[in-house]
């Protein structure tokens, strides 16, 4: 063989080593980075809310495909015959997100959520689709699939069409309950965080029994950018990567690499209507914010929000009223706080969970985790459970 070709060969191999998902990294909280004041789940994840299940499907192919698709089943049962309600929040629409207006005029979801990348939601929602059209029972009429995106165009070629209906089914099919992965797998397979891979990341928080006992768990795609804070600690200026940064040094006009989108999804058992979820769902923005986001021109930021309490799930058809409980506004602020709290852990989870991918695009790097640890050390963000009052539940 010409020593040109071997050549070329062992250099796309090291691009596909690189590529490929490292195992998995400890997350943020078991470094010592707490967030908030309530405890968590059992998994520190989505799946903590009973009936939520999660699954991946991560697409490597060839020098240029770094993609993926992750799926989120919002309960068990038949979803289009006894919908859970929901809202779809927009806190940035600069994106593809694909159906917001029926959920938002019937504030009810029909099917699972999808997350993938930007040129990538109609063929996901044609899988979705076929998906649902399979199960026993489902989608004897129109279905409402429901797929959101963030581009990974960073390492990935999304005009490639890279998602098929095998990496929907696998992602729904492979969907299960307890610890989520996180970091580089699925949608977040070439997604980005303040400049550094990002990924998948999963945060939850259980209330104490004088507030309800209600689990809120979160899911994030990551992909924007902003002024990386973690427990008010400036990471991001700390390891010179910010927004301006040449503007302000009096440097040549650069590209905003971090201009981006996330995706983040709400799960609550707690029984809330739409309009309290629509509520409910405009609080993660708030958790987002606390990370340093502050939602770019071109970014997506959106917010999928449900819930799975048994109770609140109305039949798709009924011929007489149908009443269901739902918690009243004034007990809605530990909500508010939970869902605050567990969005802001998961964007960290995301950012310490990943691990660099490269293609022929270029290479997103993990952010360097020693580097940050010593950031929180110097501005005393690390174990603040060690020297605050820990949450708990009596």
């Amino acid at each position: 063989m010409h020593r040109r070709t071997i050549a070329r060969l062992t250099g796309l191999a090291v691009l596909v080593l690189l590529a490929l998902p490292a195992p998995a990294r400890e997350r943020a909280r078991d470094l010592g980075v707490a967030v908030g004041v309530f405890p968590t789940g059992e998994y520190n994840a989505i799946t903590d809310v009973d009936g939520v299940k999660v699954g991946h499907s991560t697409i490597i192919r060839g020098d240029d495909i770094r993609t993926g698709v992750t799926a989120i089943i919002p309960g068990p049962g038949n979803l289009y015959t006894h919908p859970v309600p929901g809202w779809i929040h927009v806190g940035n629409g600069y994106g593809k997100i694909i159906g917001t207006t029926q959920v938002q005029e019937f504030g009810q979801i029909e099917t699972p959520i999808l997350l993938t990348c930007t040129l990538c939601v109609w063929r996901a929602a044609q899988g979705l689709m076929s998906w649902v059209y399979d199960q026993p029972g489902m989608g004897e009429h129109t279905v409402n699939p429901i797929v959101g995106e963030t581009n990974d165009a960073r390492v990935n070629n999304m005009w490639a069409d890279p998602v098929g209906l095998s990496h929907v089914y696998e992602a729904l099919n492979g969907a299960h309950d307890g610890p989520v992965i996180e970091g580089s797998i699925g949608a977040g397979t070439g997604t980005q965080a303040f400049g550094w891979k990002g990924g998948i990341g999963s945060s939850s928080r259980k209330l104490p029994p004088s507030l309800g006992g209600w689990t809120v768990g979160v899911l994030v795609q990551t992909n924007f950018g902003g002024d990386l804070t973690i427990n008010s600690a400036p990471v991001g200026r700390e390891l010179g990567r910010y927004p301006y940064q040449h503007a302000l040094n009096n440097g040549p006009p650069a590209d905003d690499r971090e201009d981006g989108s996330i995706m983040i999804v709400v799960a609550t058992d707690a029984p809330l209507d739409s309009r309290n979820l629509a509520r409910l769902a405009s609080r993660a923005i708030m958790g987002l914010a606390r990370t340093g986001s502050f939602a770019h021109n071109g970014s997506g930021d959106y917010v999928i929000a449900f819930s799975t309490h048994p109770d609140v799930r109305r039949p798709r058809l009924a011929e007489k009223p149908v009443s269901t409980p739902t918690l009243v506004n004034a007990a809605m602020s530990p909500l508010f706080a939970a869902t605050a709290e567990a969005t802001e852990e998961s964007v960290y989870n995301a950012l310490f969970a990943a691990t660099a991918v490269s293609s022929s695009r270029g290479t997103l790097e993990a952010i360097p985790r020693d580097e940050v640890l010593r950031i929180l050390r110097k501005y005393n963000g690390l174990f603040w459970g060690s020297h605050l009052p820990p949450g708990r539940i009596d």
